[in-house]
């Protein structure tokens, strides 16, 4: 198939010429087993569709000409139209004979537009709305993309592997804080430019070796930025002391460049690294002939990873409002997860991007319901017999978040609720049919480690120095049992408030926490570790050198003038400053304090969350 036959032109075809800010890693042009490898991954890849057939790329083709001839005849016939003024990017989605669009729109400063139009001239942008930029944004970043990799096909085939797999790993969205398909895009760009003759199967295994050694928050950049004199806003953190905060920076190769990661948080990040390590030691027993490709495109057991979750529901009384809330619950998680994280007593905040339908008979007020679920782990509090934890403050600022929002926009509709319990992981069963639940639930990391070595222990990561030390007591939780009424406390636990909102009533445990047993002076953890630091492969440590970043922001100007790169090329230093949470800034998304939680008669659910960890 057309993948293949760019693998097996590579073997003619070696590429010398330079890709990237740094010298390849290496030029090693493909072997026959790597071609073997390839055509195994493409077979296990297609049970799933990621690859169309001649009919289908046709069919995708009649449609774009289609839609194309449409719009050049309603350009024509347009005479009015009116600006939506508060929209970010001017986009139309649809379906069109079964093909989903996005169409953008921009106005550019010429008489006539050209079928073969070149809009990677940064020209283009002079003089633009910067809307208009923002729709040109996209077309623009994917040309640069293709433009800066040694092969298109293999680089497409390899997107499609890592694409793939981050979605059955639960890692692709950038809503709610992992990475989105132009920012896995980029990564696998720039593992084509590190190894520009190398087959797919290869590159995808050389993904997970370099990302998984990735010091960040050093940005991955796949040219150097360059200044078009156009006044736009770009990523800089010499000059943007906000674009220093960014945990994960991948930075887009077009003008005016920009970070596609701000979403980013330091538990997704957490969570990705780990993926990334798997990912190295299940692609290191592939290419030893241990294991085949359908190991790595296996789904996590995240409802066996950890001891307590957060249950988060949204339910609305039409399937209409239930969409909109929905969309609007989901697109503020990553304000919860920011929450959590900031919480003293919580390492780990892991939300699963997949939601599920809720069950209709523990909401019989509301017949639409959606269920998120975040994956919690407590800090090890040491010299502590038990900790009482609060989790009220943490989640009510969230609700609230979401309900200021929907209110400002006129959304919010009776009916609409959001709801927040925590459950332990015996206590899920409650919620999510037992096919879910049992699914992979015996599998774990240690049989990946164990022939790899990837993985020094399993989970070591997250389970060993961060799981918190709890018994199965949790005397407070507030669990509020599926077979009750929302209204009602369970037996013998904390009871759950259902209130009206009252806006002047005050905010409990504004540290998000309550009293300790013992005397203990617990400290706020940095980003959790991922493990110890692994030995590096000196290439890829000589690499990543290369683009490390610059530690103190006072020597910036100096540091303009100074070339890091090892082939004499310039290279802009990168300063970032310390991303410990407590000195992070706070998110974008939280709305302006002054904005008031709605005070009509819509029913806001406050619960009160509480509960006790014992050693």
């Amino acid at each position: 198939m057309k993948e293949m036959s760019a693998n097996t032109v590579l073997d003619s075809q070696c590429q010398q010429k330079h890709y990237g800010i740094t010298s390849p890693i290496s030029l090693a042009c493909p072997k026959e087993i790597d071609h073997i490898y390839t055509q195994k991954l493409i077979d296990a890849m297609k049970p799933f569709g990621v690859f169309e057939d001649e009919e289908e790329l046709n069919h995708r083709l009649v449609v774009l000409g289609k839609l194309n001839n449409l719009v050049k005849e309603w350009i024509s016939d347009v005479s009015e139209s009116k600006a939506v003024e508060d929209a970010f990017v001017p986009v139309i989605k649809f379906e069109f004979d079964g093909i989903e669009i996005d169409l953008v729109f921009a106005r550019l400063a010429i008489q006539t537009i050209s079928d073969n139009l070149d809009l990677r001239d940064d020209s283009r942008l002079r003089s633009l709305d910067i809307r208009c930029i923002r729709s040109l944004n996209g077309c623009r970043v994917t040309d640069e993309i293709l433009h800066l990799v040694p092969n298109k096909e293999t680089f497409r085939l390899t997107l499609r592997a890592v694409k793939l797999w981050a979605k059955r790993r639960g890692i692709y969205s950038n809503m709610l804080g992992f990475l989105g398909g132009v920012s896995w895009a980029m990564l696998v760009a720039r593992t084509c430019q590190l190894y520009p003759n190398a087959a797919a199967s290869t590159l995808v295994h050389k993904f997970f070796l370099v990302f998984s050694k990735w010091e960040w928050p050093n940005p991955v950049l796949l040219k150097q930025p360059e200044e078009s004199n156009l006044n736009l806003p770009v990523w800089d953190p010499r000059v943007n002391p906000s674009d220093r905060y960014h945990l994960m920076p991948i930075i887009t190769p077009a003008y005016p460049q920009q970070n596609s990661t701000y979403n980013v948080s330091t538990s997704t990040r957490t969570v990705m690294v780990e993926e990334f390590k798997q990912g190295l030691a299940v692609t290191d027993e592939i290419l030893q002939g241990k294991s085949d490709w359908s190991k790595l495109l296996e789904p996590p057991n995240f409802f066996q990873k950890y001891r307590h979750y957060i249950v988060l529901t949204a339910s609305a009384s039409t399937e209409e409002n239930h969409l909109e809330w929905v969309g609007l619950v989901e697109s503020k998680i990553r304000v919860l997860v920011g929450n959590l994280e900031r919480n003293e007593f919580i390492t780990l905040a892991h939300v699963n991007p997949q939601s599920f339908p809720g069950n209709k008979e523990h909401h019989k007020d509301n017949n639409y319901v959606s269920m998120w679920f975040l994956g919690i782990i407590f800090r090890r509090v040491e010299n502590a017999e038990s900790v009482n934890i609060d989790l009220t403050y943490d989640i009510q600022s969230f609700t609230d978040t979401v309900y200021r929002q929907a209110n400002n926009i006129n959304m919010l509709k009776e009916g609409m609720k959001i709801e927040a319990t925590h459950v332990k992981k015996k206590q899920l069963h409650h919620y999510l049919p037992a096919e879910i639940l049992q699914k992979k639930k015996k599998q774990s990391l240690s049989d990946v480690s164990r022939s790899s070595g990837g993985l020094q222990s399993k989970r070591s990561s997250l389970d060993s120095s961060f799981l918190d030390s709890s018994r199965d007591t949790d005397n407070g939780t507030p669990f509020n049992s599926p077979a009750s009424k929302s209204d009602s406390p369970s037996v013998g636990e904390t009871e759950r408030i259902t209130t009206p909102h009252n806006p002047a009533q005050g905010q409990p445990h504004l540290n998000g926490m309550s009293n300790i047993t013992k005397t203990v002076t617990p400290k706020r953890a940095h980003s959790p570790s991922i493990d110890g630091t692994p030995k590096r492969l000196k290439d890829i440590e000589k690499f990543i050198r290369l683009e490390s970043t610059f530690k103190d922001p006072r020597a910036a100007e100096e540091r303009k003038r100074k070339s890091v790169d090892a082939i004499g090329g310039e290279s802009m230093p990168i300063p970032t400053i310390d991303t410990s949470r407590k000195k992070r800034l706070p998110s974008k998304e939280l709305p302006d304090s002054s904005s008031p939680v709605p005070a009509n008669n819509i029913r806001v659910i406050k619960n009160s969350i509480r509960l006790t960890l014992n050693r």
